[in-house]
Parts: structure tokens; sequence; C-alpha cells
């Protein structure tokens, strides 16, 4: 610490470099926090108290293939089950195609399923009554100036009506508000009759998407998915039936390997960063050749020059990349709030503190080795001489 400020008259000795290489690092570490709250969303899916006590039962073969109805009640008939409900992905679009709606036909007990979702009783018992009823969630009526009574237009990209339209009307009757942040997502969809859906298109004919159960005691999920899934065993729709997190991952892969995305783009930002910080730590060592000679003339060992230079390269690697996750920190939440529930973003925990402070610490090592390297090694004569 003796030393620190010496260390830091150096690190800006080219005031200039020095702060266009420390934007370059918070750009680096300011992406590394968004990308890995993102993934950290990803991994949390279904990881609350209500979602241990779910289990989904899709196709084995594609998340896309569709189940017989029938199934509803065999699944009911497994010991260890609560209930079980079930719904069919709509593919809704709201006045143009490029509003995309999350929509979802659902058996009627479906809520029942997600107690951390809140619709007044007065909600429930008019989307019981009315066929062509919709639950809508706040953030998404918000958005489209919806309320409680008016008819909408929806417009489905998978399922056309008998007539060929794929234009379906339906009358909002009530909201969704999601009562913890795990279920923030259900402020942002729409919930129709999965009879009105069934009897509507001929593209369905009684099939279901997925089914939804749940069970009494968590600790016999296992047990229970297995049981659900020798149903179906060696028929023409085998399923297979997972906890609520590992079907929503498995769902996630099909359409994309977050995990893999975030790492291959790190690793590019990173790759790119050591290139840029070790150029820059390679000037500003060789630029001053002749006061590290100095140094060593008046008595600094040659390895207090290379943890000098050392600990120049981690400075400048820090400074950046707690900015960085600093600023990630403050515009996470801002993130979250501004997409309306549809970004679940938990921010940047602890462990992303840790990681990230490990990669600064490692980046820094690795950029200031070789010019401390050099510097270590320097020759006074031929350093004082300019050679």
């Amino acid at each position: 610490m003796k030393y620190l400020h010496l260390i830091w008259a150096a690190l800006f000795r080219r005031k200039t470099r020095t702060i266009l290489t420390l934007v370059s690092i918070v750009t680096a570490f300011l992406l590394f926090g968004m990308l890995d709250a993102v993934r950290n969303s990803f991994d949390q899916a279904g990881q609350s108290a209500n979602g241990a006590q779910r289990l989904q039962t899709g196709s084995r073969l594609s998340f896309i293939q569709t189940l017989p109805s029938g199934l509803s009640s065999q699944i009911a008939q497994v010991p260890g089950v609560k209930s079980v409900a079930y719904a069919n992905w709509f593919g809704g679009a709201y006045q143009d195609p490029h509003n995309q709606v999350f929509s979802f036909a659902v058996s009627d007990n479906y809520l029942d399923q997600y107690p951390e979702v809140e619709a007044s009783p007065a909600a429930r018992k008019a989307f019981e009554n009315t066929r062509t009823g919709i639950l809508v969630g706040e953030k998404l009526a918000q958005r489209f100036g919806w309320k409680v009574g008016d008819k909408i237009p929806l417009q489905s990209t998978i399922f056309p009506l008998h007539d060929g339209s794929k234009n379906w009307s339906f009358d909002i009757v009530g909201t969704l508000k999601a009562k913890e942040a795990s279920a923030a997502w259900y402020d942002q969809i729409v919930l129709m009759h999965w009879k009105y859906f069934d009897e509507g298109t001929a593209y369905n004919s009684g099939m279901v998407g997925w089914y939804v159960t749940r069970v009494n005691d968590v600790n016999q999920a296992d047990r229970v998915a297995k049981a659900i899934d020798a149903i179906s065993a060696n028929s023409d729709h085998e399923t297979r039936t997972q906890t609520e997190q590992a079907a929503t991952a498995a769902w996630m892969k099909q359409l994309a390997d977050i995990g893999l995305i975030v790492g291959s783009i790190m690793g590019a930002v990173f790759f790119t960063l050591l290139l840029l910080s070790g150029n820059t730590m390679m000037q500003a060592v060789r630029e001053r050749t002749s006061e590290l000679a100095v140094l060593k003339t008046i008595g600094f060992t040659s390895s207090s020059v290379l943890l000098m230079v050392l600990a120049e390269s981690v400075l400048l690697v820090l400074l950046g990349g707690v900015i960085g996750l600093g600023l990630a920190s403050l515009l996470i939440p801002a993130v979250a709030k501004g997409s309306g529930g549809m970004l679940n973003l938990p921010g940047v925990t602890a462990g992303s503190w840790m990681l990230g402070l490990g990669i600064m610490v490692l980046i820094g090592l690795l950029v200031g080795a070789l010019p401390a390297i050099r510097a270590m090694r320097l020759n006074i004569v031929d350093a004082l001489a300019g050679r």
C-alpha cells in the first residue's frame, strides 16, 4: 500500500489513453452484469415454493407435439396427485402480427394450480360463465388500454377458425395480478377457455399442449412423475414429466441455450478486452523504461518493480470492472421495471460480484504479466542509455 501513490501516478500518466481503456472495461463488465442477470433469471425459473409443488407433463418427442385430453383423468388417479390442469399455446397477436401476446387456452381449474397468481372472485366467476371470456394480465391491459367489459380481437398465428379466419373475438372479464416476483410473467399473458379454443378450430381436435400437476408432497414428486409417464409408455404419445424448473429449462433449451449464448458473448468480449488492456499496459511500461531504471538505481528490487507493474494492471481492470458492475446493479432494476414484468431479472447477485471480481483480477494479472516480467528483467545501463 505504501507504493499506491506511485502506482496511481503511473496509471494516469497518459490520462486520455487510460480513460479510454477504462471505458472499454466498464462496458465489458456492464455487459457481463446484464447478461449474467439474464442467465440467472432463466436458471431460477420455477424455483419458487409454489413451483416446487408443480409438475409439467409434455410430449417426450417435442414440446410442440400435443397430447390426448383423456390423459387428464388418468393422471388425476395417480397416488400423490392433488389436481391436474392443462393448457395449449394459442399464439396470439393484437391488431398487428408484430404485437405478439402470450396467450393460452386453459382448463377451467388452471388458476387453481397457481396460488401465486391472483384474480378476483368476481373475475373467476365471470370467466367460468362466459364462453368467450378471457383473463388478461394487469400490465398487458395497461399496455393496450384494455379494460374489463371490452370486446377485443386476437389473431392466432397458429390456429385459424373453422371458416379460415385468424381473427378470434374475446370478452375481457377480469385481470390477473402476480402476488410474488417469481410470477410476474402472468401480468403479461392472456388466458382463454380451452373448450372455446378446441371447438373453434379444426386443428386441435381434443388435444392439449401440456399438463400441469400439483402434488401433495414435493418429496414424492419423482415417484409421481414416473407414475404419470408410465401411463403412456410404449404408446404413440409417450410423455415426459418434469418439475416446473426442469420443464422450463428444457423448453428454453429447445429454443436456445441461454448459458451457451451468454458464455460465448462474454468469451468474445473478454478476449477482446485482454488484447486492448494488454496493449495499453505494454505501451505504458515501454514509455517508462527510463523511469523504471531509475527506480532500480535508487534501491527498488526487481521483484518490487514486477509487483508494482502487476498492481497497476490489476488496479486498471478493477477500477473499470467495479464501475461496470455497479452500473449494471443500477440499470437492471430499471430494465426489469421497463419490461412491465416480462423480464424478472434478479440483479447482480453476490455470486456475480465474486465471479466478476475474480475475472477482473485474472485479466489484470494476464495483461500485466508480460510487461511486468520485462520490467523486472530490465538492465539499468541499457535502459538509461535508451537501448
